[in-house]
């Protein structure tokens, strides 16, 4: 009986001689190897008295097991649910308040502290070993399963938003949403099974579980599976790779590596940026530094993928590039569809986009409209050519004396100055313009920044009431997991700069 998802990229493992995964160690798991882990963890999740339909949450650190325990869910129908690791108890309990799974499974060293929040599901524990009360479950489960008959539009996964304005939403994935991403982008990016991809992203996230991960394994490729981001551990292991997924901040920690050059990129095909928008100069300076040009694309937790630059052509810095294949995007500005070139909110359409959030009926309303357009929050345009341009978030948006203010417009000037490394523009409250334009900069290693000075520097650059009206100065900028730079939290930090 067919399982959509599991019969295009897990069923296949079982007949398959190649290695699948390369561990940091050299150690190497081989398809029917791995094949064998999902059906001992599917069979273990059953156990557990899991059942078509039921949640399972996972708080865990990335290894193999962890991987199977997707696969595992998949197979027999649950609906993953995987939680950042460095989310704290009451983080937690707030989404398994929300998502009730059938059973949470947590790193054991953990297991004390997240007991109370998880006293109304079963709770079972796996570490990056493999050991933990689940581990043994998996170790004496049998290795004989039948999938899950499933459908297309049967959930697969839910993944909650970051949260940091309001409740964090729960996102419901389709199996039909993650196939058809992961199709379009194996197509489009040229991925076979000679492909080994450096695997250095957390498996929490819709890039690496969802992008990552399935596009790997619906192509037969291999992955070399690092339980996180190393600069040593990279820089050895890219001569056996052909792709590299990544978010900006592998990029700006490679480059700062004298070893990191043409030479040692020459087997890599394909580097992929996502999660953050990656600045137009490391775009440049790794385009100088390697011959290569960084493709970047723009995807979020509802959608997976909707953009990316060619494989071929242009990979255009400051751009995501083009609609995928199937999927519609258009910019949208007071109810109406605005011309080409004009700012306004971008939506999408298509079979990646999301059945809508868990338990949250009216805000799937609010921002899935009937016909299939989800309103994605973010701000964008559309240049002459057909490239993407993300302008920023629409919450992000700063409003001074009736004036609209895109922040990266600013960003982009104030990066420019050779001081600057980067900055954050946010809006904050001032009792004459309703909101003035503020940043936050860092310094260009070994550089001191004269925040005066820098600010003069715009004066002929951009247009008055766009100018900043004060700047400060921050070793770094906060960033989430996935390297996206958390305003709110900025926004917070500084909102009486300018009250009397």
């Amino acid at each position: 009986m067919p399982n959509p998802l599991y019969d295009a990229l897990f069923a296949p493992l079982s007949l398959r001689t190649s290695p699948l995964l390369i561990l940091a160690n050299g150690a190497q798991i081989t398809g029917p190897q791995f094949h064998t882990t999902i059906a001992r963890a599917a069979n273990a999740l059953r156990a557990a008295g899991v059942q078509a339909g039921d949640r399972v949450a996972v708080q865990i650190a990335k290894s193999p097991e962890a991987l199977a325990l997707y696969a595992a869910s998949v197979s027999i129908g649950a609906v993953f649910l995987p939680l950042n690791p460095a989310y704290t108890p009451p983080e937690v309990g707030y989404f398994l308040n929300d998502a009730t799974p059938r059973l949470f499974i947590c790193d054991p060293a953990k297991a004390d502290a997240l007991a109370e929040v998880a006293s109304q599901t079963t709770l079972k524990t796996l570490d990056a070993k493999g050991t933990g009360s689940f581990g043994a479950d998996m170790a004496q489960a049998d290795l004989q399963f039948t999938p899950q008959a499933r459908r297309g539009a049967d959930l697969a996964a839910i993944l909650y938003t970051s949260g940091t304005t309001g409740r964090s939403k729960g996102a419901m994935l389709t199996q039909d949403n993650l196939l058809s991403n992961a199709q379009t982008l194996a197509d489009l990016w040229r991925f076979t099974p000679q492909d080994v991809l450096l695997h250095a992203l957390p498996i929490f996230h819709t890039h690496g579980l969802f992008v990552a991960s399935n596009v790997s394994l619906l192509t037969g490729g291999q992955m070399i599976f690092l339980s996180g981001f190393d600069v040593e551990a990279v820089l050895g292991l890219l001569p056996q790779a052909t792709a590299l997924m990544g978010v900006p901040t592998f990029y700006t920690r490679l480059l700062e590596d004298a070893r990191f050059d043409r030479a040692l990129t020459a087997h890599i095909r394909l580097f992929v940026s996502g999660s953050a928008p990656l600045l137009a100069d490391t775009h440049r300076q790794f385009q100088d530094r390697t011959g290569q040009s960084i493709l970047e694309r723009y995807g979020m937790t509802e959608t997976n993928m909707n953009t990316s630059n060619p494989y071929d052509g242009e990979r255009r810095a400051g751009t995501v590039g083009f609609p995928l294949p199937g999927v519609e995007l258009r910019i949208v500005a007071d109810g109406a569809e605005v011309p080409q070139g004009g700012v306004g909110g971008i939506e999408v359409r298509g079979p990646n986009v999301f059945a809508g959030y868990w338990q949250m009926p009216e805000k799937t309303r609010e921002e899935l409209r009937p016909d299939g357009w989800f309103i994605t929050g973010d701000l964008g345009q559309v240049d002459a050519d057909g490239y993407v341009q993300i302008v920023g978030r629409a919450k992000d948006l700063v409003i001074s004396g009736g004036f609209n203010i895109y922040p990266i417009e600013v960003e982009m000037a104030l990066d420019g100055h050779p001081d600057v490394l980067e900055s954050a523009v946010i809006g904050l409250p001032h009792p004459d313009f309703g909101e003035a334009v503020f940043a936050v900069l860092v310094a260009q290693k070994g550089q001191s920044l004269n925040v005066a000075a820098v600010l003069a520097s715009l004066s002929d650059r951009l247009a008055r009431f766009k100018q900043p009206k004060a700047a400060v100065v921050l070793a770094e900028l906060p960033r989430n997991t996935m390297g996206k730079v958390q305003k709110a939290a900025l926004r917070a930090s500084y909102a009486a700069w300018f009250q009397a």
